[in-house]
This record gives C-alpha cells, structure tokens and sequence, in this order.
C-alpha cells in the first residue's frame, strides 16, 4: 500500500506491507472550480448579506485589502486580479495591501512577490503588522473579557476594509479565515496574548471545528467587530490547493457559511482510538517550521489513544522561528508537564506561549516522533520529539512493541482533517 503525505512542495510517500490494517483518513474531496476566477467575480458582484464591493466604494475612499502571511496558501494570484478589478475605480495610491502576519514574522520581499505576484507588489503599497510595535497600533476599544483592542492604524485609517483569506480547520479558533485576519492578523501583542491565554486554551471548546462558545473564537468576532471591516472575500481550497467554493460579503454571515461547508467535508468520525497515527501538516506553506507543525500533531491527537505513538511529516525548511518565545520555552522545560505546570501555575504571559501549550499537551498524552529534513537531532529531542529518518522503519519498529494487529490510521492531510471519535451505536449494526 503506497500512501501519499502532504509533505513540502513535493509530498512524500510512504510504502505500508499489504497485511497491515490501515485506515486512511482525509476530508471529503470537492473537484476545483473550473474557473476559480469567475467565480471569485460572481461572488463579488453576489455577496451574502451585503452590496457588491463595487458599489460600497465612493471615489473619495481609501481601501484597505488585508491578505495572509506565507504561511498560508491563499491563491492571491487569482483572487487579487479579480478583486482589483472591482476597484479599478480608484487610483492605486488610494489602495493599500496589510499583511495579517499576527506574531509571525515579516515576509521577505521575494515571499511576498511569489505569493502576491510581481504586478501587485510593484503598484501597491505594502504593510506588514508588527505585533511589538505599539505606536503603529490604535485601542479600539474593549471586550466583554476585558481585553483592550488594539489594532493597526492604517487598517483604522481606511474608509473600506476587505479582509480576504481561505478556511481550514484551525486547533483552537475553531476555524481559520473570517475575523482572524484582524486579530490576531493586525494586533498589537498585548491584545493577542489575552487572548491566546492559558486558561483560554485549556478551555474545553477551544479546539478544531468549534466556534459558538469557544472563547478565543467568540473575542476574535468581538475584536473584529469593533472595527468593522466592510467585506469579506474568503475562499476554500482541496488537497491541490485549487479553489472550490468562495465565500463573499458580510463578515459574519460569509464566513459562517464557509465554516459550515468546510466542517461538512473535514469532520471524520472514527470509532475509537488508534495506537499509532502518522500525519502530516498539510505541506508547504503550512509545514514551513515546527511552530506550525504543532497543528498536525493536534490533529492526530485527537484519535491517538494515550500511550500511543504520533508520526508527524514536516518540512520545516524555516526551522524553529525565531520569532517569539516558543524555541525558549521548549528548551528551557525539563518536560512536556513541567512546562504545562509553568504555564498553568504563572499563567504565562509572552509570545507563543499557547504554541507551547499545544505541544506540551500532545507529547504528554504520546510518543511524537517527527520527520523534517531540516532540522537536527538535537532540535528534535530537545522539542520533546522523537527523531525518524524515515516513516516506514518508524512505523515498523513501533509495531514490533504494539504488535501487528495494532490500530494505525494516517492522515495524508493533517490539519484538513478534522477526526473525532464517535463509537458506533450498537443498535445501528
């Protein structure tokens, strides 16, 4: 049995003997628009719950287009065109591009060309969010969680606001796309680590799939909304990163119904836990680092049986990122429940502490071995992972101690795979 992971740019496969009970667990495959253009166009000029872009635009506006990082894969080749064009109205100087990076770091100028194109990075002006930098950021107000908003200015500065980006199932937001795109997108630091707080993420509704009750996902629509943006285009995407369905129009109402499409296709039950799971992170851009990675180890986290052993495939051709306190954090634990009591105890309050959160969770509940041809040994274990050259012998050796009838299920997918345990009803048969 050969097995395809979404692995980098290229995938990896994987050779399994005949005799092995496996199961194979992806979303539900959806065929790419035949013309993915025409229909981010349709969806424009027909959006949910609001007026066509065209007809919110006065000559006096100024546009503010926010766009993902690299580290996700929206087709802005083809969705910025089409959406350009229904502000040709405009003068270009009249239109600004802000780069949702969050807390990741800024893009390099040859990454924003490959994932914005040569034309719209020559016209347009460019900003990327600085997190750290508070005087680029304006309060906005406030949440019932009492956690000040703070956003950037220049997305605040504009007449018209169009937040853009794709759906996918997200570990403790529930879902990407929609709100997301202002915070943490354009947030200053301050405001996403209350957010992204320990007791936050120990909530039992902040996972995959949820968002009504999941606090992080309920404050990211209240951020949002206190400075509304004017339009949302999102869209989703297949296992080929083509585009099946777009998403246009009032930022609730738009980004509820791509939820509701994509938890449709990603939600997989399985009857009951496996003793090895191997995933994937969904390859490039969303493996490009470790930091990323700790997606695809949640996702199979949810199926593993405790114990049990987690196989991860991540390029992480940028490493461990510098960026935040994450690298910290893991180094400087003795163990995955040393750092999960240092975080719970102080309630730890800097970057990428809710990353580390997710990580320590997973390698306390199993073996998490991890392979990247881009990292070393030593910036394995020292993640609390385990080295594997390579998946088959992993997966042989870890059958030699389970025993040939164990339960292994692959998700050739990672985090497009939203798996969940749901014990058939015996009265069902």
């Amino acid at each position: 049995m050969r097995i395809r992971l979404a692995y980098g740019e290229q995938g990896l496969d994987v050779d399994l003997p005949d005799d092995l009970h496996v199961d194979v667990v992806e979303p539900r495959y959806a065929e790419g628009l035949a013309d993915p253009a025409a229909a981010v166009e349709d969806a424009l000029l027909a959006p949910t719950d609001s007026q066509p872009l065209r007809a919110l635009v006065k000559p006096s506006h100024t546009v503010a287009i926010v766009v993902n990082d690299i580290t996700r894969p929206t087709p802005y080749k083809i969705i910025l065109p089409v959406l350009l064009r229904q502000l040709s109205t405009l003068p270009d100087e009249r239109i600004l591009l802000l780069v949702a990076t969050g807390t990741h770091r800024h893009n390099t100028e040859a990454e924003l060309r490959r994932m914005l194109g040569d034309e719209v990075c020559d016209r347009f002006r460019i900003i990327q969010n600085d997190a750290a930098d508070r005087p680029s950021h304006r309060l906005v107000g406030t949440t019932g969680s009492c956690n000040e908003i703070w956003l950037h200015k220049d997305y605040l500065a504009c007449d018209i606001r169009v937040l853009t980006g794709f759906i996918e199932p997200h570990f403790f937001a529930g879902f990407s796309g929609g709100g997301k795109a202002v915070m943490p997108g354009l947030a200053l630091l301050q405001t996403i680590l209350r957010n992204h707080s320990a007791a936050n993420m120990d909530h039992p509704k902040a996972t995959w799939g949820v968002t009504h009750g999941n606090p992080i996902w309920q404050e990211i629509q209240e951020a949002a909304s206190l400075a509304p943006p004017s339009f949302l285009l999102n869209v989703t995407l297949n296992r080929n990163r083509r585009i099946t369905r777009v998403f246009a129009g009032d930022l609730h109402k738009a980004h509820e119904a791509g939820c509701a499409y994509v938890k449709d296709s990603a939600m997989v039950a399985v009857q009951r836990p496996y003793d090895i799971v191997v995933t994937s992170n969904s390859g490039y851009p969303q493996d490009l680092n470790l930091y990323q990675a700790v997606k695809g180890m949640s996702a199979a986290a949810r199926i593993v049986a405790d114990g049990g052993a987690i196989i991860v495939v991540a390029e992480c051709r940028d490493g461990i990122p510098d960026h935040g306190q994450y690298r910290r954090l893991l180094q400087q634990a003795d163990s995955p429940a040393s750092l999960l009591d240092a975080i719970r105890r102080r309630d730890i309050v800097e970057q990428d502490t809710w990353q580390a959160q997710v990580h320590a969770l997973v390698c306390r509940k199993a073996d998490v071995y991890l392979h990247s041809h881009n990292l070393t040994t030593e910036q394995i274990e020292r993640a609390f992972l385990k080295p594997c050259s390579a998946v088959q012998p992993t997966i042989e050796q870890l059958l030699d101690s389970y025993g040939r009838d164990a339960r292994l299920c692959i998700l050739p997918q990672g985090p497009q795979t939203i798996p969940y345990i749901c014990p058939r009803d015996p009265a069902q048969g």
